[in-house]
């Protein structure tokens, strides 16, 4: 796949929504060592409606507005935190991508940076924080690299799947800033970030779909 269309993108929602339903029981788990135990709750509920909406819009709604969709529904049916900042960097993806017919690698680099800064403004984090921002700032930084470098489509996100893994491993040594976790201080040192790894699951699988 050279390109995700509008019609591409609905099935990668859909794709997206068995993802976070496969992972649901794991997500809470692992949120539920430093937080609250919703984010598999979370995650697999906003996707699932995000995933129907966009279904619902059809292809003819073009790729913005579907992400518009996609965010706007999140925002509505999982007003938790992470579903929040999920929403949020949809809604800024979306205006990133206004105009465009599909998401080339140079398309994809705009979605992921507006992406990255809703997330970084909203939650007002910064990297290092041991958050979501972790994984999805080498991610922009990778894909911008590969846009200018011409890369195709797959390529570059291989690549990013690649950084994202990386990053995920590397906040284990990190200490948590922000939200419930950070309570918990010393003991979020050598686990690996639940945003952060909603993160890499949202860019692997991705990665995966323009294989397919």
């Amino acid at each position: 796949m050279d390109a995700i269309k509008a019609s591409d993108l609905i099935r990668l929602f859909e794709t997206w929504k068995a993802l976070f339903a496969e992972q649901r029981d794991f997500l809470i788990s692992l949120d539920g060592k430093v937080g609250d135990s919703d984010l598999g709750i979370t995650m697999s509920k906003s996707f699932a409606a995000a995933a129907e909406a966009v279904a619902a819009e059809g292809e003819a709604a073009g790729v913005s507005k579907l992400l518009r969709t996609a965010g706007a529904t999140m925002a509505r049916t999982a007003p938790s935190t992470m579903g929040t900042l999920t929403a949020t960097g949809l809604l800024r993806a979306s205006k990133a991508t206004e105009g465009a017919d599909a998401l080339r690698t140079a398309e994809l680099a705009g979605f992921w940076r507006a992406f990255r800064d809703g997330v970084a403004e909203r939650g007002k984090a910064k990297v290092g924080d041991k958050t979501l921002l972790d994984v999805l700032d080498p991610v922009a930084v990778v894909l911008e690299a590969q846009a200018e470098s011409r890369a195709s489509l797959a390529d570059a996100l291989a690549a990013a799947s690649a950084v994202a893994e990386q990053a995920l491993e590397a906040t284990k040594s990190m200490l948590a800033q922000h939200g419930k976790a950070a309570a918990f201080q010393q003991k979020t040192i050598g686990l690996q970030d639940a945003g952060a790894t909603v993160g890499y699951f949202l860019i692997r699988r991705m990665a995966e779909f323009v294989k397919e």
